[in-house]
């Protein structure tokens, strides 16, 4: 085992349906390594995949002092997983204290939006700011907020979760409204999804094309592609205004597989402005600096 230096050793670790990622960084946020594999699909053999992650990360950079979770789902002020789609083995079991009890030291858990602010907040783009909303734009939608470097979490644990509220300022041109995961219709999450992004463009083109193609494709100035996208930054416009105008973010950063949209970090802003309170609205529009790392990073920090 590495002898450590004294600073503060973490463990983040990311969980998702099919994989364990995770690293250990130092108290100044530097990585000093880490590890991936897949996750076994029951309760047990989760727990031993965690285990075993600690133990690789810790043979090769010493003890760590604390451990933090990142997991997509609902997460209660407790840190206990309530509502975890695609890790359904994990509900309503004692992961939390299962996992101190194996490890003798706490653990802290959070969802995955929660930590991407997290991170960003801490040591990434939004570094420094009072006020942040992390925005996550992907197969499904998220949010959270973090005020002074700490989680808000509220009172159902749901802060800073836009996704499942309706798109604002509705217009014809956006179209039928379609049934969300939530069982709702017409959830921002709907209107802003990669799948949203490609039901647009095969509306325009006639082709199919996943999120990421079609953000090629606009840089190639394909007529339909770049029409999609407008489209898509005129209803993110809308969203975040929205979330402008409520609680009035000092920085708003983007992550997830649609924050790679070169383009929306200049066009959102122009057009957010048309129903934001205070025009000029002074919020920042940024891209996370930590992309896929960011869950890591923010459980690290939690």
């Amino acid at each position: 085992m590495n002898e450590t230096d004294g600073a503060d050793m973490r463990i983040g670790i990311d969980i998702g349906g099919t994989k364990i990622a995770a690293m250990i960084l130092d108290g100044e946020g530097r990585e000093r390594a880490r590890f991936r594999r897949e996750i076994s699909r029951d309760y047990d053999g989760t727990v031993e995949n965690i285990s075993d992650t600690v133990s690789h990360l810790e043979e090769q950079a010493g003890r760590a002092n604390r451990i933090g979770i990142s997991m997509p789902g609902v997460v209660n002020r407790s840190g206990e997983p309530i509502m975890v789609a695609n890790l359904p083995w994990l509900r309503d079991k004692p992961f939390r204290p299962d996992l101190e009890r194996l490890f003798e030291r706490p653990v802290h858990i959070g969802n995955d939006a929660n930590c991407f602010a997290l991170s960003e907040a801490t040591d990434g783009s939004a570094a420094g700011a009072k006020l942040v909303f992390g925005v996550i734009l992907g197969t499904g939608v998220g949010g959270a907020i973090v005020v002074n470097g700490q989680i808000v979490t509220g009172a159902n644990a749901i802060a800073g979760e836009w996704g499942h509220n309706p798109l604002p300022w509705r217009t014809p041109e956006d179209g039928a409204e379609t049934m969300c995961g939530c069982g709702q219709t017409g959830c921002i999450e709907t209107w802003l999804n990669g799948a949203a992004l490609s039901r647009d463009y095969q509306a325009l083109s006639g082709s199919e094309a996943k999120a990421k193609d079609i953000s090629r494709l606009a840089e190639e100035n394909d007529a339909a592609a770049t029409q999609a996208i407008s489209q898509y930054a005129e209803r993110l416009a809308r969203a975040l205004a929205s979330a402008i105008n409520f609680f009035d973010p000092d920085i708003i950063v983007l992550g997830g597989g649609l924050s790679e949209i070169s383009g929306l970090y200049d066009q959102v802003p122009e057009l957010w402005g048309r129903h934001t309170s205070t025009k000029p609205a002074a919020t920042r529009l940024v891209k996370a600096a930590h992309g896929p790392e960011s869950g890591m990073r923010g459980a690290a920090w939690l």
